[in-house]
């Protein structure tokens, strides 16, 4: 009998009616199935959650951070479990899934958790003679996270972390793609003590997502929405927030830029474009779409880039999975209306790559012009644009010229240069002579423009899911 993953209500397991599959990209056949919530399942999972608000936000700091705290030693244990669930919903590897995103998740649940009893409101001065003032920071109440397939643990943990230390009680609506890494969690937090009905985990087939999610945001007791995805949805997201009156905070997708200066240390330069490129098959909000390169290096560039994929390749290793097949026909439309455009392969090739599962090999390609797709769309997989610049105005221009503005990097030997350049990008994170994938507890993590608002992580990251309540009185 094929495995079905449930539904967590209440701190119960909830088995539905309907169910959907649940394909692995590694074979492209089904691995297990998925209960499938009904915009019912999910009105009782928001009653779930204002139910046991009232208690949740009263406890006191420490016990919700030894909570958060223990969840994270469960997940730490449970590591290389969970990442076998990444790796079979998702297609990642072992490097991306037991090296990186489940690690990172822990260790911002852990800085979350910490940051837990500097929660603190303010004694100002005010105007009135013989009058007192406080400014307090209260939990907001029950939050709705919609989060996405493709780093599920960082965007799990990101989402109801930050809101269950604030006071607040959530469900995570998870992606149909990897229902059961979203389950894992819960079920972390479950048995590190969460009371019931603090944390639900709900997941529905994608036919039904519309309607679900609706009944959610439309619930008087769902106070705000923080959703991670495409631009497209959000936009769907934002626009059904806006109706009901509900602030949301959005982080998208990204076309990011990385800027190749006519100083740059090559080696550095070629490694973290790489990197920033192919980590996780491309398939990161973050990921380095674009490359912007001096016209005066762009040769040596080009040799070392090709020379670096030549050393680096294994004849026998089978090429990166993509995540289902409609993101590889995407992305494969994508390449070839470029190519028939004028565009050329740096590396790779027009060959996808190997017969088992949802495979693509990865490409840069040169000769690319601003008005092509493969340019301007997010690719989501292993496949950058290679483009040359003569000053660094130009170099400016073309990075912010995208709707998006997530990520961007600048590879350059001069520090100075390096930061005014950053100035000028249109960016929520600017990295300089490293990748543009970078994401760790300390520092705040959204965008501007179509890659949304808001801030997770860090302080910023919890006063997102916190109210402003001022009180006067007099003496």
């Amino acid at each position: 009998m094929t495995e079905t993953i449930p539904l967590l209500i209440n701190n119960k397991s909830i088995t539905t009616p309907k169910t959907f599959p649940v394909t692995s990209p590694y074979t492209n056949t089904p691995i297990w199935n998925s209960s499938s919530a009904s915009p019912e399942d999910a009105i009782r999972a928001v009653e779930a959650a204002n139910a046991a608000f009232p208690a949740w936000s009263a406890t006191k700091p420490t016990v919700r951070r030894d909570i958060l705290l223990k969840a994270a030693d469960i997940l730490e244990a449970r590591l290389e479990t969970n990442a076998s669930y990444m790796q079979q919903e998702m297609g990642a590897d072992k490097g991306a899934s037991a090296g990186f995103v489940v690690p990172l998740s822990i260790r911002m649940l852990r800085e979350v958790a910490g940051r837990i009893t500097s929660i603190c409101g303010s004694v100002p001065v005010v105007e009135g003679e013989g009058q007192s003032a406080i400014v307090f920071k209260e939990a907001m109440g029950v939050i709705l996270g919609i989060v996405p397939w493709n780093a599920p643990y960082v965007f799990g943990i990101r989402s109801a972390a930050c809101a269950l230390a604030a006071g607040n009680t959530t469900i995570l609506k998870s992606s149909e793609l990897t229902p059961r890494c979203y389950w894992a969690i819960g079920r972390a937090f479950q048995d590190a003590g969460l009371p019931a009905g603090c944390l639900n985990v709900i997941h529905c087939a994608p036919e039904d997502a519309p309607a679900v999610v609706n009944a959610m945001i439309e619930h008087e007791a769902v106070r705000k929405i923080n959703f991670t995805g495409s631009t497209a949805v959000g936009r769907k997201i934002a626009r059904a927030c806006g109706a009901n009156l509900k602030p949301c905070l959005m982080e998208l997708g990204g076309k990011n830029s990385s800027i190749v200066c006519e100083d740059a240390d090559l080696g550095v330069a070629v490694g973290g474009v790489l990197a920033g490129a192919f980590l996780n098959s491309g398939q990161i909000c973050m990921a380095t779409d674009r490359i912007l390169v001096h016209k005066s290096i762009m040769p040596a560039f080009t040799a070392a880039l090709q020379t670096a994929l030549s050393a680096g390749a294994d004849a026998s290793a089978l090429p990166p999975t993509l995540v289902n097949t409609a993101s590889k026909a995407r992305v494969e439309a994508l390449i070839a209306n470029a190519v028939s455009a004028g565009a050329h392969f740096i590396s790779g090739s027009a060959g996808s790559g190997g017969d088992e599962g949802v495979r693509m090999a990865p490409a840069v390609l040169g000769g690319v012009r601003e008005d092509m797709d493969l340019w301007q769309e997010e690719s989501f997989a292993s496949v950058a644009a290679c483009m040359p610049f003569e000053s660094e105005e130009e170099a400016i221009r073309l990075a912010n010229g995208s709707g998006y503005g997530l990520s961007a990097a600048i590879f350059t030997e001069d520090l100075r240069k390096g930061l005014r350049m950053a100035k000028k990008i249109q960016s929520g994170a600017v990295h300089i002579n490293s990748m543009t994938i970078h994401d760790e507890p300390a520092l705040p993590h959204g965008g501007v423009k179509n890659s949304g608002w808001g801030r997770f992580n860090t302080d910023e990251g919890l006063n997102e899911f916190l109210v402003t309540k001022s009180v006067t009185w007099m003496d």
